[in-house]
């Protein structure tokens, strides 16, 4: 028996179902603002109606981690299939095991976690993965690489049932690839024409309820209400070390090549819990020539690394600083006149810094903030993974008196 779906949605959400389910080109809908625009309820709305309506066909779900899928994402999944009068264990069952849901058609949902962990940096566990189509659920958490394989797993299906590759993607405002990707094209008049931004607030949402937008109205932070309540890209985090912009400005500065300049090596060594070892050459102009990173291996693998990179660019001894912390001092002793960074030293010259890791991440944010760095060659993954570390960074206590703190390691 045909069912008859008609579900209530808003303007904003029908614009975004249109170019989902139309055949115009448009492979990329980006529905992304404030909280409590509906965006979560929209893909799951997509993904089940699309499951109904072409049967056997299989559809993707996913979002940076599955405990925050199955808390959020999954419970708009039950409501749309509640507001559809689907009935578990009759029209679908979910596998809990391998995490797929199944329609009466044959359809499947297949959720997924996204997130970019060291032991599959590359994402060959969807390399197999065969879809429909596919939904990201707050897409800003998780790393460009992570979009592009599930865009290129979008194949099953489309030709027998006349259907374009579609990847519905929706998030709160961020500062990431997300802003640099999207939001600045939309707003520049120069997204792609395969691509469609719809920029949703909590107002286009008329179900919401009026305690969650009171909620949202007495949050304290002002970048949090920015961005939650407002759906504003451009919110000022008075706290951040590092501003996004300069962030981007200093990741893209291609500076030309000088010869006969004092270079310099800065060697990060993994510990228990980072999976590499980075190693960085830059020139006397801050510019970086070059970013070599080595998988866990022993400490002569490193020193080797480092040597051989020593004479590539003829660095003296005293031009290189190793962290020496924990097995870090192992490479430090084969590099006596090297300068020996200890994080949770004092600072340098009696500044007022928590620490002398303190210190130094804040001379880093004055480099970037001033326009002073520059990178002769870096990919895009590694760019993408730069910016998202720095804008973690946050002043810390600074309601109180004494030395100048940041976030935490943990």
């Amino acid at each position: 028996m045909e069912r008859r779906i008609k579900p209530f949605i808003s303007d904003k959400q029908k614009i975004a179902m249109r170019n989902l389910v139309t055949l115009n080109g448009v492979t990329e809908v980006v529905y992304g603002g404030a909280a409590g625009g509906g965006k979560s309820y929209l893909g799951c709305l997509w993904l089940v109606t699309q499951s109904l309506r072409y049967p056997r066909t299989r559809w993707l779900m996913g979002r940076a981690r599955m405990k925050d899928l199955k808390l959020t994402t999954y419970n708009s999944f039950l409501k749309v299939c509640k507001d559809l009068g689907l009935v578990q264990g009759v029209d679908w069952k979910l596998n809990g095991q391998y995490n797929i849901v199944t329609f009466s058609t044959g359809s499947e949902i297949i959720m997924k976690d996204l997130f970019q962990y060291p032991s599959d940096s590359e994402f060959d566990g969807l390399g197999s993965l065969e879809i429909t189509g596919g939904f990201i659920d707050e897409f800003n958490q998780i790393v460009q690489k992570a979009k592009d394989v599930v865009m290129s797993r979008i194949r099953e299906g489309l030709d027998e049932n006349g259907l374009e590759p579609k990847l519905l993607m929706t998030c709160n405002p961020a500062k990431n690839w997300v802003y640099s990707d999207y939001y600045k094209p939309f707003t520049d008049g120069k997204l792609e024409p395969h691509v469609v931004f719809i920029q949703a607030k909590i107002e286009d949402n008329p179900r919401i309820s009026k305690h969650y937008k009171t909620n949202l109205d007495r949050l304290k932070d002002r970048a949090s209400r920015a961005r939650l309540r407002d759906g504003i890209w451009e919110y000022s985090d008075e706290l951040s070390m590092f501003d996004f912009v300069k962030i981007q400005e200093g990741l893209n500065r291609k500076r030309k090549l000088k010869k006969d300049l004092r270079h310099f090596i800065s060697v990060d060594v993994a510990r228990l819990g980072k999976d590499k070892t980075v190693i960085w050459v830059c020139d006397e102009r801050m510019n970086i020539k070059e970013l070599r990173e080595i998988g866990k291996g022993s400490t002569t693998d490193v020193i080797n690394a480092v040597k051989d990179l020593q004479e590539q660019f003829d660095v003296d001894e005293y031009d290189i600083a190793i962290d020496s912390d924990g097995v870090g001092g192992g490479v430090a002793d084969a590099f006596e006149n090297a300068e020996h960074i200890v994080n949770n030293s004092r600072a340098l010259n009696g500044e007022n810094y928590q620490n002398l890791k303190t210190q130094l991440y804040f001379k880093l944010a004055q480099v970037f903030n001033d326009s002073e760095i520059g990178f002769s060659d870096i990919n895009d993954e590694v760019a993408d993974r730069i910016s998202q570390e720095l804008q973690i960074l946050r002043r810390e206590k600074i309601e109180m008196d004494g030395k100048v703190c940041m976030t935490s390691k943990k």
